[in-house]
């Protein structure tokens, strides 16, 4: 039997390894094996940023992935947080009553869709902002160049 707010909590912490999709779908989820790969590739961002600075072009190319995948989960866990108990029962606990309390909404369930809001908003925005602003300061150096 999935659990709803069990489901949404590991989307918010563990949702950029893949957990919540094995935990819903079981280990043979493709797509829970592939969530890794941008999470391992904006890591591998932040780390360019420490070795080279802000102005190595790959690392404003790949942190961006880290903050979208976060970001990403965070919003699904929003989406299971906010499932109604008969849609939930339905999909992922199809053999049991539609109302049984494993789709149900608690306080806990709150919690992470509150925590998932927070912090995914915060992660989306300073990517886009990450983002944008190395482009254009790219942008301005390389306009720069042409006019010299």
């Amino acid at each position: 039997m999935k659990n709803k707010t069990l489901a949404a909590w590991l989307t918010f912490v563990g949702g950029p390894l893949g957990l919540h999709r094995f935990y819903l779908f079981g280990m043979g989820d493709w797509i829970g094996w592939l969530l890794p790969l941008p999470t391992a590739l904006g890591l591998y961002g932040l780390e360019r940023v420490q070795a080279h600075g802000l102005e190595d072009a790959w690392s404003w190319l790949l942190i961006p992935l880290l903050g979208f995948t976060v970001s990403g989960c965070a919003l699904n866990a929003i989406v299971y947080g906010l499932m109604d108990a008969q849609s939930w029962n339905t999909r992922f606990n199809p053999l049991i009553d539609t109302e049984n309390a494993a789709g149900q909404t608690g306080w806990h369930t709150i919690g992470a869709i509150v925590a998932s809001l927070l912090v995914g908003t915060t992660v989306l925005m300073s990517s886009i902002v990450f983002s944008f602003q190395h482009y254009f300061e790219y942008q301005i150096e390389e306009s720069k160049k042409i006019s010299q």
